[in-house]
């Protein structure tokens, strides 16, 4: 209940710090030194279209959210699947590739996007 709750004050400060989306008021780093949106950035936004069903606009905002979004519920089944037979790390340790993957595509991804032009603002 305790990180609910911080989930909640997180966004509420999130929203009342940079409204405008200004750059120079930007909570991300990259964004705020360099004014260039991160790798993830529109990944938020993404999981919120695929949360309203919205496919296409999540796909816009960011290509990976639908992959992304699927590996994180396939991760918390089998986190849960790890601690109900009691054996967490031996199922959670083979995850390190699949994170480096990701890492990796998202890099990738946003690379691409600053050379063509398309990153969302």
């Amino acid at each position: 209940m305790a990180a609910g709750l911080a989930g909640i004050a997180g966004l509420a400060v999130l929203h009342v710090w940079n409204p405008s989306g200004d750059p120079a008021h930007a909570v991300c780093l990259l964004r705020r030194v360099f004014h260039l949106p991160c790798p993830g950035c529109g990944m938020t936004r993404a999981f919120a279209a695929l949360a309203k069903g919205d496919w296409s606009t999540a796909v816009a905002l960011h290509p990976l959210a639908p992959v992304l979004a699927f590996e994180l519920i396939a991760g918390w089944a089998v986190w849960g699947l790890a601690l109900v037979s009691r054996r967490p790390w031996r199922l959670m340790a083979r995850l390190d590739g699949l994170l480096l993957g990701n890492l990796a595509a998202l890099v990738a991804l946003w690379l691409g996007r600053v050379a063509t032009g398309t990153l969302p603002w």
